[in-house]
C-alpha cells in the first residue's frame, strides 16, 4: 500500500510540471492554431529570469513570479506582433518562423548568461517534507500540484468568463463573423500569445529549483507539452488537465516498474495509437458550424 500511494503521489507531482508546462500551449495552439515550437525557449527564458531575479536582485522565487510572468509575456507580445502577425494561415511558415525564433532565443542566452548549468534556489518555506498517507513527499512538489491547478482555474475563468475570452471564442468559431461585430482579431491574438507566454515562463521558474537551467532545458519540455495538449483535445482546457495528470501517473508507474526511457518511449506509443483511432483527443470541443 505504502509503494501504491508512493507511485501515485509520484504520478501527481510529474502531471503537476506536465499540466505548468501545457497549459500555455493549450491556449496558444488550441485558440490560435499556432504551432509554437518557440514554447519551450518561453520556458527557458522564465527559468533563467528566476535565475537572473535571484541572482542579481536577491529575489526570492515566490517573490518574482509576478516580474518573471510580466517580462516573458512581454516578450511573447513582441514575437506575435512583428513576426507571428504577418503569417496567418500559413502553418508551414509558422513552424518555421517559431522554430527559428526558438534556435536564436537559445543562442542568445548561451552568449549571454553562459552555456554553463545554473540552479535557482528552493524556497525555504517549501524546502521540507510533509507526511501525506504515511508518506513523506516534498512541500515544493505539493506546491507545484496546487499552483498548476490555480493556473488551470484563472485560465478557465479567462476563457469563459471574461470579455476577452468570449471574443477569443467567437473569432475560433468565425474570424470574419467576429470581426462584424467589431472585435479586433489581431489584438486579441496579440493578447492570447502573450499570455501563453506568460504561462510558459511561470512554468519554467516553477520548475526552476527540481532542474538545471540550461538553454537546452526547454526542448524536452516542449515535446511533453504537445503529447498532452494533442491528447486531451487541442481546445480542450479540461481535457488537458486530464491528459496531463493520466500521462503522469502512466509515466510513474513504467518507470517504476522499468526505468525512465521505456516509460518515454511507452507513453509516445499509447498516444499514437490513442490518436490514430481518435484523432480529435480524449474530449473533443464542438463547435456549430
Amino acid at each position: 500500500m505504502d509503494q501504491f500511494i508512493q507511485q501515485f503521489l509520484t504520478g501527481l507531482s510529474i502531471g503537476s510540471i506536465l499540466l505548468l508546462v501545457a497549459i500555455g500551449l493549450s491556449i496558444i495552439y488550441g485558440a490560435m492554431g499556432i504551432i509554437n515550437l518557440a514554447h519551450g525557449e518561453f520556458v527557458m527564458l522564465g527559468a533563467y529570469t528566476a535565475w537572473f531575479l535571484q541572482v542579481q536582485f536577491g529575489m526570492g522565487l515566490l517573490t518574482s513570479l509576478v516580474p518573471i510572468f510580466i517580462l516573458v509575456a512581454a516578450f511573447g507580445w513582441l514575437i506575435e506582433r512583428f513576426v507571428l502577425s504577418f503569417l496567418n494561415n500559413r502553418p508551414l511558415d509558422t513552424i518555421l518562423a517559431t522554430w527559428g525564433v526558438g534556435i536564436m532565443l537559445q543562442q542568445a542566452v548561451r552568449l549571454t548568461a553562459g552555456g554553463e548549468l545554473r540552479y535557482v534556489k528552493m524556497p525555504e518555506i517549501l524546502s521540507n517534507s510533509a507526511d501525506v498517507l504515511g508518506v513523506q513527499i516534498s512541500l515544493y512538489r505539493i506546491f507545484l500540484l496546487a499552483a498548476s491547478l490555480v493556473l488551470f482555474a484563472a485560465t478557465w475563468l479567462l476563457m469563459n468568463r471574461t470579455t476577452v475570452g468570449m471574443k477569443l471564442r467567437a473569432i475560433i468559431q468565425d474570424r470574419s463573423v467576429a470581426a462584424s461585430f467589431g472585435v479586433n482579431a489581431r489584438r486579441i491574438y496579440g493578447l492570447t500569445f502573450a499570455y501563453g507566454a506568460g504561462l510558459a515562463g511561470l512554468a519554467g521558474a516553477l520548475v526552476s529549483p527540481l532542474k538545471s537551467v540550461s538553454p537546452e532545458m526547454g526542448t524536452g519540455y516542449v515535446i511533453d507539452a504537445f503529447m498532452v495538449v494533442v491528447l486531451g483535445g487541442v481546445q480542450s482546457l479540461v481535457g488537458t488537465v486530464a491528459s496531463a495528470f493520466v500521462l503522469g501517473e502512466l509515466s510513474g508507474v513504467i518507470a517504476f516498474l522499468q526505468n525512465d526511457t521505456v516509460a518515454k518511449a511507452t507513453v509516445l506509443l499509447a498516444i499514437v495509437v490513442l490518436i490514430r483511432f481518435r484523432p480529435q483527443g480524449m474530449f473533443a470541443t464542438r463547435v456549430r458550424a
